[in-house]
């Protein structure tokens, strides 16, 4: 008797021992599938700033560089202008169809509007039809961003445990920050080798390229993810005659929330993308500290956001990290600016990349986990996509035109601080007023 019951032991260690190995590999497939689309977005957000000035040269017809610059500018921020429509639209499709589905068609979108924007013909070869193609480009992929986040996020939360969530989602930022990595290295390798010629004539366009290959490969890759979305969910959206679910979007929550994203945001996009050029115009800095700055950031995202979402699933409560992190970027952001004024230098610029990027990736799989959960399955996707949209194009996506003109008006060098400054304590009083779910 004591025999079969080892025999029956060993077995059942077994079956749990091969069981746990599939349930690690299917782990690894969702976070790669997902983490993938989001950081094409990235990637190509990147080589767009790098080549906006020779985008605008080649597309946008401009009494001079830097009006097309600005044309070029101007429709890079028309991705931004369609996000929260994509977030609503590619959202409910996520909580009524499916996860899965859903980022089967963000990919396909990103990909088409990149693969536009790297095949499009010069304004030189086909008139007002090629500035046409970039914007019609940039417009997918902003609506195609809008409603990435929000699923992607969401699929890889309820992928795994309560006690997974963190260390899940945290790869959603780690490949935003490795893409940002990638895209700045290869805009900065074809800089470098390629002549002023070779760059306008079809340097430019590799980086865009690279991207749609990317395409079919998480097409491939998302098409065999498993459904997270709830059984019975999925059956009611596949019948017509089924009654809708009865969960409504919380629009209190969203205010909240919207509020709790924006303090990350703007770090990301004054510190990160606009302080590298702002310091050149005002400390005579060297344009290189722009790919240092990125790099860095880059670094940052992709290594601290794993670690960053286990600290996050050991915390009894999210909001008690939000609460320490939000603090302490608000106390050390003035003296950071403080120092670079002080010692302006490719060194201190770093440092304070490095500091406040990774107090910012240090709460960010918090605030996503706890934003996830205090929504229901059946509006979660649309939710966080709205939150996220809604931070990222009226706080990210129009952080630089702000602060030009926050810059002008005081003259102080402190002006992108004071930015980040009052947006943090936002962010502060959205921690303070989001309902943590119980």
């Amino acid at each position: 008797m004591n025999a079969i019951q080892r025999t029956t032991s060993a077995v059942a260690t077994e079956v749990t021992d091969v069981t746990d190995v599939k349930e690690r590999h299917a782990s690894r497939r969702t976070v790669f599938a997902a983490a993938l689309g989001n950081g094409l977005e990235f990637f190509d957000f990147t080589v767009y700033s790098f080549f906006a000035a020779v985008i605008g040269k080649l597309f946008f017809p401009a009494g001079s560089d830097v009006g097309a610059l600005m044309m070029s500018l101007a429709t890079f921020g028309v991705g931004f202008v369609v996000r929260p429509l994509g977030s609503i639209v590619i959202g409910a499709y996520a909580d009524r169809v499916g996860r899965k589905q859903a980022l089967v068609l963000t990919v396909s979108l990103m990909a088409l509007g990149t693969g536009m924007i790297g095949l499009a013909p010069t304004y030189a070869t086909i008139g007002l039809a090629a500035p046409a193609i970039i914007v019609l480009g940039r417009l997918l992929q902003g609506f195609s961003a809008g409603g990435e986040v929000g699923a992607a996020t969401t699929l890889l939360m309820e992928s795994g445990s309560a006690g997974q969530r963190g260390s899940l989602v945290s790869w959603q930022m780690a490949s935003q920050g490795g893409a940002a990595l990638a895209g700045a290295l290869v805009a900065a390798t074809l800089s470098r080798s390629l002549s002023h010629e070779a760059l306008l004539a079809w340097g430019w366009r590799v980086p865009f390229l690279i991207g749609l290959l990317i395409g079919p490969l998480g097409f491939y890759l998302r098409k065999h993810l498993d459904e997270t979305l709830p059984a019975a969910q999925a059956v009611k959206a596949a019948r017509p005659d089924a009654a809708r679910p009865k969960a409504r979007i919380e629009w209190r929550q969203i205010v909240a929330g919207t509020m709790l994203v924006i303090g990350g945001t703007s770090s990301m996009y004054v510190i990160v993308f606009f302080l590298p050029s702002f310091l050149t115009m005002t400390t005579g800095m060297p344009a290189a500290v722009s790919l240092l700055a990125g790099c860095t950031a880059g670094l940052v995202l992709l290594i601290g956001s794993p670690f960053a979402g286990r600290l996050a699933d050991r915390m009894p409560h999210r909001k008690t990290l939000l609460y320490a992190v939000s603090v302490v970027s608000l106390v050390v952001l003035l003296p950071a600016f403080h120092a670079i004024k002080t010692w302006p230098s490719i060194y201190t610029v770093v440092l304070v990349v490095f500091v406040l990027i990774g107090l910012m990736t240090l709460s960010s799989p918090a605030g996503f986990v706890l934003i996830l959960e205090a929504f229901k399955p059946e509006v979660r996707a649309t939710s966080l996509g709205i939150i996220y949209a809604l931070g990222v194009t009226i706080f990210g996506g129009f952080a630089q035109l702000i602060v030009s003109a926050l810059w002008r008006m005081s003259g102080s060098f402190y002006a992108p601080a004071w930015y980040v400054l009052a947006c943090g304590l936002v962010s502060f009083a959205g921690v303070l007023l989001f309902k943590e779910a119980k």
